[in-house]
């Protein structure tokens, strides 16, 4: 359930086909993600499971950032 939620805010982000992401996807190499769209995903996964972020959280996260990862991320928190 927390991959279709947060495969869904990937998609609307960078408007592509929910078909598209991938646990494997790698937001920076593959969907050319920048600072400000990890801001944004970060917030959604807020606002979506209750979770407070830090900006440092994400950073800490190996890179290149999957899905995966933020999967992995949100699960544990």
């Amino acid at each position: 359930m927390v991959f279709e939620i947060i495969k869904k805010i990937i998609a609307e982000q960078f408007g592509i086909s929910e078909n598209e992401v991938t646990l494997d996807l790698r937001l920076e190499d593959d969907l050319d993600a920048d600072s400000l769209d990890l801001v944004d995903i970060a917030m959604s996964l807020e606002d979506e499971f209750k979770l407070e972020i830090t900006g440092d959280e994400f950073d800490d996260l190996d890179h290149p950032l999957t899905v995966g990862d933020i999967v992995n991320f949100v699960e544990e928190n």
